[in-house]
């Protein structure tokens, strides 16, 4: 078995991805039913456990018999053991904070994305509920962000909707902020970010004259001087010339989520960066937090105008590489977890990270990360007895920490490529028996590496086809391929050190996604994919893992039509970004699914179709439910053959569609899944909502003006608003044309 398979493979390798013959020279070779003719398991895996120290902590589902719609915001009500809940679309429900509820109650439908939500403290007296929603700028003005009090009904389980009394608006944006919290004061604290979607368009965040990158302090109980509200007296700004006297504080981008610690009264706060920080901040009287001069610690635009008091350092920041979307959280203080009183407990919504962090008013003695999950973590929300609750976006429940099991890992993560039992020969990059190679319709791009992938299942286990379609509903989703634990998926990326000479490929690195079977269902994350990264010696002969922060590297790449040597910045991801691509919605593995897979590939000496030849090998736990010319493809952008538009729907569904879908985690209300009609996407002639880089007219695509198409200007970027925003340095040139015509032949 061995002799049958190991060949095919090493031709694989020697021949297609590698090879000095011209594509025109090469000897035709049959196509056949399947390209391997059996399977040989695969028995030398070593990719077990992780080379990071075991979390203290895992998360359990709270409430498992309630479940939400894209919940916002979660709050406890004053007196009342029940917890509020603000789903996106504007619909308001309360239930009791007890493991064992059945369901949650509807309090109200505001029919409005819904932000911020707060009850009065004295609630159960007055029934003074506030939102904070966003207009519907075609029928609504003026266009902006709302902060109403209605009026909720006696039992105090409804909301009369007549009761409406409009406090505040503020422009709309890519940033809205919305989070509303009481402070020990009685005063009202509320979040207006920049209102920007990138680069803070309008120059306001040192700005006092309006309301915008501010946080605003003010009392809901009086009004005054003709408002609905009125201003504390002790504002920091009241006598300022100018200014806004709702402001407390200012210089912010985009807090998501903050909260007072009910034993200082201190205001925390988690900052959403822009270009490559997340920062935790305590937002105190006058505070300038430094946004746009500086993101966080670092220069951002230093020339601009500074507002009147000095930049407040965060309490602690984080690197991109960490974290990508910060998400407040709160000072524990309850019971439950004694070792974690005191400590601010806050998260990410990209990565699923919870971490905790001490600190005694001058320095952090302690900062250190809790769970690595896989949540979209959209806020937290305390209990009447300050125990704390993650709210998942997508899988819509309430979760918990709780102390992980104490387990003692024996088995020693591999350190070197050669260690992983996934290679014969590293030096020679063959893999061992078992391994199946595997190829891709449409690549992603990656600066301009070559790829050679392979599928590693061990023993005799098997795929099901098609069995993962959570969350739904998805429109255009495709489903996914439930993989056996402890699958490996394979892929190295080799550069040409001059370009267009493929005989001066170099490999770079090889990266690694290990699954693990998790206990539970879908709803609650049974899919955990690892990623590692081994970086290659200059050598070749062997491959080293990377530290978990990943590294960068730069190589010399000689470009002979110019004659002139470079140097390419290679970045090694850290173990964390994986999973800004690898995500939930996007079925985790991006390229081992019907749509990709289904293609022709050479296995040596032979070419046949990759579903045929898995079913033939009886990886498939059923036969596939047609024969593959039946089954969906996406099209090789690459091939000229196929159409323009399939061939750039295919580049934008393949390069950025793990981002840009439903619950995927991309900042804009669109889409790029190739799936869908270009109608449904939501992007022709949609107008820009993260910035217009000083375009006018410009909309995420107009047809026929590539210079007015957001889409396009961005793919030409590097640096700040660049897309892809992660893992490229080098923008595809070819890509880039290949959208241009694309967009030139839509008519508006």
């Amino acid at each position: 078995m061995r002799a049958v398979f190991i060949p095919l493979v090493t031709a694989t390798l020697a021949v297609a991805p590698l090879s000095l013959v011209p594509a025109d020279e090469k000897p035709a070779k049959p196509r056949a039913a399947f390209g391997i003719e059996k399977r040989v398991p695969w028995t030398t895996s070593n990719v077990k456990g992780s080379p990071d120290p075991p979390a203290p902590y895992r998360t359990e589902v709270a409430f498992p018999k309630v479940k939400f719609s894209e919940p916002l915001e979660a709050i406890r009500c004053p007196g009342d053991a029940r917890i509020f809940v603000a789903e996106r679309y504007g619909k308001i429900f309360s239930f009791a904070d007890d493991p064992a509820v059945e369901k949650a109650d509807l309090f109200f439908d505001l029919k409005h994305t819904t932000y911020g939500l707060a009850l009065h403290p004295k609630f159960q007296e007055n029934g003074f509920v506030f939102v904070v929603y966003v207009l519907d700028p075609k029928v609504e003005e003026p266009k902006g962000t709302r902060l109403s009090r209605f009026q909720a009904t006696a039992d105090r389980r409804g909301v009369d909707p007549a009761s409406e009394k409009v406090l505040l608006e503020w422009p709309s944006g890519g940033h809205n902020g919305g989070c509303i919290r009481f402070g020990p004061d009685g005063f009202l604290y509320i979040v207006c970010s920049d209102g920007s979607g990138i680069a803070d368009g309008f120059v306001t965040g040192q700005d006092l004259t309006d309301l915008l990158a501010s946080i605003l302090r003010i009392d809901v109980d009086r009004e005054d001087n003709g408002l609905a509200y009125a201003i504390p007296k002790d504002n920091p700004f009241v006598n300022t010339p100018g200014a806004r006297p709702e402001i407390w504080a200012y210089g912010v981008r985009q807090p998501w989520k903050m909260s007072f610690d009910r034993a200082t009264g201190n205001l925390w706060a988690g900052e959403v960066g822009q270009d490559l920080w997340e920062m935790v901040n305590i937002l105190r009287r006058g505070g300038n937090y430094g946004w746009s001069v500086q993101e966080g610690t670092h220069p951002f635009r230093p020339e601009r105008k500074r507002g009147p008091s000095p930049i407040v350092p965060p309490i602690v920041e984080h690197p991109h590489s960490d974290f990508r979307s910060i998400t407040g959280g709160y000072v524990y203080r309850g019971d439950r977890l004694p070792e974690l009183t005191g400590a601010y407990i806050y998260g990410d919504y990209d990565t699923g990270r919870v971490w905790s962090l001490r600190y005694d008013g001058k320095n952090v003695s302690e900062h250190r990360e809790l769970v690595d999950t896989p949540l979209r973590i959209i806020c937290f929300c305390e209990s009447q007895d300050s125990e704390l609750y993650l709210v998942d976006f997508i899988g819509g429940q309430f979760h918990r920490l709780v102390p992980a099991p104490k387990t003692q890992q024996t088995h020693k993560f591999p350190k070197k490529l050669s260690e992983t039992g996934l290679f014969a020969s590293v030096k020679d990059h063959q893999p061992a028996p078992g391994l199946i190679p595997y190829s891709v319709n449409s690549q992603l791009w990656s600066d301009g590496a070559q790829k050679e992938r392979f599928l590693a299942l061990p023993g005799t286990s098997q795929i099901e086809f098609e069995t993962v379609t959570y969350p739904q509903p998805a429109p255009g989703s495709v489903p996914g391929w439930r993989f056996p634990d402890g699958t490996v998926i394979v892929k190295t990326f080799s550069l040409e050190m001059e370009k267009g000479n493929p005989a001066s490929r170099k490999r770079i690195e090889t990266r690694l996604l290990h699954f693990e079977q998790l206990y539970g269902t879908e709803e609650i994350g049974d899919q955990y994919w690892k990623g590692y990264t081994y970086v290659w010696n200059d050598e070749q002969t062997e491959a080293e893992l990377v530290e978990a922060k990943g590294t960068d590297r730069k190589y010399a790449v000689r470009d002979p039509a110019s004659g002139k040597t470079t140097e390419q910045t290679w970045h090694f991801p850290s173990r964390h970004e994986c999973t800004l691509c690898h995500t939930m919605p996007a079925k985790f593995v991006l390229g081992v699914n019907t749509h990709q897979f289904n293609k022709d590939h050479d296995y040596g000496d032979r070419v046949a179709n990759q579903l045929a030849t898995l079913e033939h090998l009886g990886i498939f736990k059923e036969p596939l439910p047609e024969p593959p010319e039946k089954l969906p493809r996406i099209a090789d952008h690459e091939d000229a053959s196929a159409s323009l538009d399939a061939r750039a729907r295919a580049y934008l569904h393949s390069n950025c569609s793990h981002c840009h879908r439903k619950w995927g985690g991309g900042n804009a209300e669109f889409q790029l899944l190739s799936t869908l009609p270009l109608a449904e996407l939501g992007i022709v002639d949609t107008p820009a909502g993260q910035g217009t880089f000083e375009i006018r007219g410009a909309k995420i695509l107009t047809p026929g003006r590539p210079e007015t198409s957001l889409l396009f200007t961005r793919m030409k970027r590097r640096g700040l608003g660049q897309m892809p925003h992660v893992a490229t340095n080098i923008v595809d040139e070819k890509g880039v044309k290949l959208i241009e015509e694309w967009i030139n032949s839509l008519k508006p």
